[in-house]
């Protein structure tokens, strides 16, 4: 089991030039389970989660971890206990599989520090867990979505951290692939005790698939909490200016959002 660390954001403004994207956020994020964090189209997602792994300085405010802030942690430290895997990344042309998810293991390596068997593990484990290990001599560039999508994570388990951060693990990935990933992650969780923080556009999936939820508009927090306190129809109605319904997902019992459009009635074929 990985080591339980407390993570919070304290009155965190960032963003990009002269324009403020995070406007004085805070939240804590819950040690050891799932928080998703959802919104519309440019309200700060991908921009808290830059904030979060030190990709991008804050104006104001601070992320802590341990009380700490991440801007004075060694960066190798940082890597051990923090992993990213961003939006959309790109693998060097020509790298197979099982160099890709090798470079998991740098943080762990020191200037005079040697490969060990440790690192083989690490490995092994997480082409394992992610189902990759018959794809460990293939190039990177010759897999499907669902593959590549799967050895990232492979290379941010064998990184080994203890808080996982993911922005849209499930973009571009069918609904299969997509359910594939998210069940790997509640694994990861469930087996491990990873802390994972992720961003997801589908709502539905975020409340089947995470303990918490953290609603976000123009750069704020509108609501976090369980599924059921966050995914109403009035904070749908607020943070995505979207007419809907909610129900209880008939295989998960979770909250489940219709929406409602201006063209709600059956078409005769």
């Amino acid at each position: 089991m990985t080591k339980a660390h407390n993570l919070a954001v304290d009155k965190l403004s960032a963003g990009y030039n002269e324009k403020t994207i995070i406007k004085a956020l805070s939240v804590n994020i819950t040690p050891g389970k799932i928080t998703s964090i959802v919104g519309a189209n440019a309200c700060g997602k991908s921009t808290l989660l830059k904030s979060i792994s030190r990709l991008l300085v804050p104006s104001k405010g601070k992320v802590l971890l341990d009380g700490k802030s991440v801007h004075h942690i060694p960066t190798r430290a940082l890597a051990c206990t923090l992993g990213l895997l961003p939006q959309s990344p790109i693998a060097p042309e020509g790298i197979t599989v099982g160099d890709l998810v090798s470079r998991g293991r740098h943080p762990h390596h020191g200037l005079i520090s040697r490969w060990s068997n440790k690192d083989d593990q690490a490995i092994a484990q997480a082409l394992e867990a992610t189902k990759t290990t018959d794809l460990i001599d293939r190039e990177v560039d010759e897999l499907s979505g669902g593959q590549r999508q799967r050895v990232w994570i492979a290379m941010a388990l064998a990184q080994e951290t203890d808080i996982l951060l993911l922005d849209e693990p499930t973009t571009f990935l069918d609904v299969t692939h997509q359910i594939e990933v998210l069940d790997l992650l509640i694994d990861l969780n469930l087996s491990h005790g990873v802390t994972i923080l992720m961003v997801l556009h589908d709502l539905n999936l975020a409340a089947r698939y995470s303990d918490y939820l953290l609603a976000i508009i123009e750069g704020r927090v509108h609501a976090h909490g369980t599924p059921k306190e966050v995914l109403t129809q009035s904070n749908v109605q607020h943070v995505f200016g979207l007419n809907n319904h909610i129900i209880i997902d008939p295989v998960s019992n979770t909250p489940m959002m219709i929406p409602i459009g201006r063209h709600n009635t059956h078409k005769k074929i």
